[in-house]
């Protein structure tokens, strides 16, 4: 199959408006306090633990390793937020810190290339005992991810060189031979990182082995299930001690899966690599598997925002349209997993409806991660806040009405930080003959089509409005340049030269070919406010309404609309208007529009026969939900009620 692929970090300079508030952040805020997290020197911040395992397990220092089993990734995906950071921007005393890092976690390797604090400071002889729980290949994989971004973006390959031993070892321990391993991570993301281990240094195993990895998983019997039965077998989580493969996506083989099962994390990072199987082997049954389960997240397991994951228990999808507002998981990672799993479907497909989705988890639930400040984060993302019930040994005490300054599992905070310092990756896609316009973010770019160097630069104030300016330096390349057509977009046009351009939409592009030398296309299109209806089958949602705008979903707050934000009511028989804040946010749209707020004036019990209810006129404002939560606590909701024939009075 013919695929486009990235272009290089390295290659794309964002200067955005609305993204630079938080990619602006990354080297200046984000990464020097994770790194004084990790070094466990923030006050009132649960302790990472993270750097001080990797010290003792050196030998730099004594003391017991803390913390969980999967503590070593946090490291490494800071190590791969600072690499994609680095190649933007010199920035001498992190490269410093990064290398400290790196010579470190050279140093923690045992002989033979094995890698894992935990199972060699305190599960000592536990070593491949626990796929189940013990995320050793999970930790692993991050691992190797950091490693290939740091020496794409710095050119220094001694945490490569760690890597590949690692994977070595890895590749002798597993796969089909009799002296070898038959099982699979519990957690994948080896899977993945294989294959970029094996793109930057061609080495044919490691492809291999991510592919047996995939194809291993979910054949009978059960790794997982027989590990868990074998004597001495050491369970490390309580709420896995009644375990249902479908959490670890085992309970079929991956071919035969239809729908999104289990740990809604392990799920889309094991579809990301099997579409990147699918793509290296031209396996189209592999590529149609993960259609059909895409299909099934977006259409039937997705919240509005771009979260998946149901239920805080076991942090799983659960069955179709079961879509809670205030009680769901949406786990950060999970959405930057369906980010990273649309854009390869993208480029693998070259259809636009992909990077739909993977545009609404960004500007929605991955932003809303984070605060402005860059300095709290939200692991459970709701779409419906009431802090009040937000209790400790509670059905919603997973669910914090405000960011936190870290987390005991902190896998969220850094993987925000290697999404926003990496986001160039979703803007373009190139193939032979084409480069695709995938996210309207202002930018500079370079890149090699054919054989002629070419440049490309794109303005906007996007999503302000839909007006976009691309610049192409061609010299004299023969190319298509594919312009995504957003779902939302009204009125979409596109000159080149200032001469209107018959555009052929192609699978969600705009395609326009031709020789580029000194070019501008001018893409135009509105974004106006859009109510949007759920399904019915969506019990929590059933007569309910939301307001979108573009990218953005929106949500009231206690700050402008008061408490009790469940009564309110929206009025869809007046149009509803976008008002620009330049003072709000670092600058942002709200949405005005009308509504009633139900209330029942002296009403004391819960419930009475007699009707005291009464429906009082209002104006609401909504603000995008990527924003929530950046003016202290309070009440949040996302779906309202609908004023139907009955309950206008």
């Amino acid at each position: 199959m013919e695929s486009a692929c990235a272009l290089p970090i390295k290659n794309i300079q964002i200067d955005d408006r609305f993204w630079n508030r938080y990619t602006a952040l990354v080297t200046d805020v984000v990464l020097p306090y994770q790194w004084n997290i990790l070094n466990d020197r923030v006050p009132g911040a649960v302790p990472s633990y993270c750097l001080a395992n990797f010290r003792i397990a050196a030998g730099d220092a004594e003391g017991e390793r803390k913390g969980t089993c999967f503590q070593d990734s946090d490291a490494a995906k800071w190590l791969e937020a600072a690499a994609y950071s680095l190649a933007l921007r010199p920035n001498p005393e992190l490269e410093k810190n990064a290398d400290e890092v790196i010579d470190l976690i050279g140093r923690s390797q045992c002989e033979d290339g094995y890698l894992n604090t935990y199972f060699t400071l305190a599960e000592r002889g536990g070593r491949w005992s626990n796929l189940t729980e013990g995320h050793e290949l999970y930790c692993a994989g991050h691992l190797i991810e950091a490693a290939v971004a740091y020496y794409e973006s710095t050119g220094k390959d001694r945490l490569l060189a760690i890597a590949c031993r690692y994977a070595d070892l890895i590749a002798r321990v597993f796969g089909p031979g009799e002296d070898q391993l038959h099982g699979y991570s519990g957690h994948p993301e080896i899977e993945l990182s294989l294959v970029k281990l094996y793109r930057v240094t061609r080495r044919r195993p490691y492809l291999e082995l991510a592919r047996y990895f995939v194809e291993r998983r979910g054949q009978s019997p059960n790794w997982f299930l027989e590990e868990m039965a074998r004597p001495g077998y050491r369970p490390l989580f309580r709420e896995l001690q009644s375990y249902d493969p479908r959490y670890s996506q085992s309970h079929l083989p991956v071919r035969q899966q239809k729908s999104a099962e289990g740990h809604a994390v392990r799920a889309v990072y094991l579809y990301c690599a099997m579409a990147d199987l699918a793509e290296e082997y031209d396996d189209t049954d592999m590529l149609e598997t993960c259609k059909t389960l895409w299909r099934n997240i977006v259409e039937k397991r997705m919240f509005i925002t771009g979260g998946v994951g149901s239920s805080g228990f076991w942090e799983r999808f659960t069955v179709d349209y079961d879509l809670p507002n205030d009680s769901n998981y949406a786990e950060t990672c999970a959405s930057i997993g369906l980010a990273l799993f649309g854009l390869r479907m993208s480029r693998i497909t070259g259809d636009a409806s992909y990077i739909d989705t993977v545009e609404r988890a960004l500007y929605n639930t991955v932003r809303a991660g984070i605060s402005l400040e860059g300095d709290r984060y939200f692991y459970v993302n709701p779409l419906e806040v009431w802090p009040d019930i937000c209790m400790d040994h509670s059905s919603r005490a997973h669910v914090k009405p405000v960011r936190q300054q870290w987390f005991d599992v902190a896998c969220c905070p850094t993987n925000v930080a290697r999404t926003l310092s990496s986001l160039g990756q979703y803007i373009y896609s190139i193939s032979d003959n084409a480069l695709y316009v995938n996210l309207f973010i202002q930018n500079t770019a370079s890149f090699a089509i054919g054989e002629k160097s070419a440049a490309v630069s794109l303005t906007t104030d996007y999503p302000k409005t839909g007006i976009i300016t691309i610049r192409v330096s061609g010299q004299g390349a023969s190319f298509a340049l594919m312009v995504r057509k957003p779902e939302f977009a009204e009125n979409y046009s596109i000159t080149i030269n200032g001469e209107r351009a018959e555009c052929e939409i192609d699978t969600g592009y705009c395609r326009i070919s031709r020789i580029w030398n000194d070019d501008e296309a001018l893409v135009s299109f509105d974004i106006p406010p859009r109510i949007v209806y759920a399904n019915p089958l969506v019990r929590a949602n059933c007569g309910k309404a939301a307001m979108v705008r573009g990218p953005e979903v929106y949500c009231l707050e206690e700050a402008d609309n008061g408490q009790n934000l469940a009564s309110v009511y929206l009025d869809e028989t007046a149009a509803p208007e976008a008002v620009w804040r330049d003072d709000l946010f670092g600058g942002t749209m709200l949405i005005r529009f009308r509504g009633k707020k139900l209330s029942a004036p002296g009403m004391v019990p819960s419930f009475s026969p007699e009707n005291a209810q009464t429906f009082q006129d209002i104006t609401l404002t909504a603000v995008p939900y990527g924003s929530w939560c950046n003016r202290g606590g309070g009440e949040m909701i996302v779906w309202m009620h609908r004023l139907l024939a009955g309950n206008q009075a």
